[in-house]
């Protein structure tokens, strides 16, 4: 079987570059079948190969992960100008990226993958799939403002109306929202031209997958099952089998 140098495989992993996968092993943070990597091993993948503790996934292996992102991290990869960006707070053994974004003052859940393809499916927003906020505004919420928020709000800095949604009160200041778009800062823009403030928006679902019991900066790995009905769900078009 055709073996490669270790600090090549993990950057060819997507884990680091090469140097940092030298410095890794040299910390002897990297382990191999259980023993401490050596400068220069040879691996083929085959291995047990563990970073910082965490395993190491495969070259081709599809990662997907459930992030609940907290307020104040931004979903950008390169912007010096960012107090927290998404890959300063997410250590993955795998580079992940967001298959859809939060914008920095909203929390809850994001999908993170290293598939461009279902990042690219879960980007276009085309096969309608369903994101689930809990909303909480400025002042009292009537039943007018539910109506017109479920039949689509005209957005005058846009030009456009959004598609009809579902929105359901819940409290006084408070609503469930199921967005089958991506317009940026949507919520707040459809809240705004209705004459309210949003205060906070938490994202609690996106298709199948939901935040549940998650806390703020914390991960998890989706089950074989949930991956079945994401894929199937945003994929229509080029279905994969997981």
């Amino acid at each position: 079987m055709e073996k490669e140098r270790l600090n090549k495989y993990l950057a060819s992993c997507g884990i680091c570059s090469r140097r940092d996968a030298d410095r890794l092993i040299q910390e002897g943070k990297v382990t191999v079948n259980g023993q401490k990597a050596e400068m220069g091993m040879q691996v083929s993948g085959n291995e047990k190969i563990f970073v910082n503790g965490k395993p190491v996934h495969g070259k081709n292996e599809k990662v997907v992960l459930a992030y609940y992102k907290p307020i104040g991290v931004t979903c950008t990869e390169k912007d010096r100008f960012a107090d927290k960006k998404i890959t300063d707070v997410v250590k993955f053994p795998v580079r992940v990226t967001y298959a859809g974004r939060l914008d920095k003052d909203s929390e809850g859940l994001m999908i993170l993958t290293n598939d461009g393809a279902l990042i690219d499916a879960m980007m276009r927003g085309s096969t309608g799939h369903e994101k689930e906020y809990v909303v909480r505004v400025n002042k009292e919420i009537t039943e007018d403002f539910i109506r017109k928020m479920s039949a689509g709000v005209v957005l005058t800095e846009l030009g456009i109306t959004t598609r009809p949604c579902k929105v359901e009160q819940i409290g006084k200041y408070t609503f469930k929202i199921i967005l089958t778009q991506g317009v940026n800062r949507q919520i707040r823009r459809m809240s705004k031209e209705l004459g309210y403030q949003v205060n906070a928006i938490k994202r609690v679902r996106v298709v199948n997958i939901q935040l549940a019991d998650l806390k703020p900066g914390q991960y998890r790995q989706l089950s074989t099952n949930e991956l079945h009905v994401l894929y199937n769900s945003c994929m229509k078009e080029k279905r994969e089998k997981i």
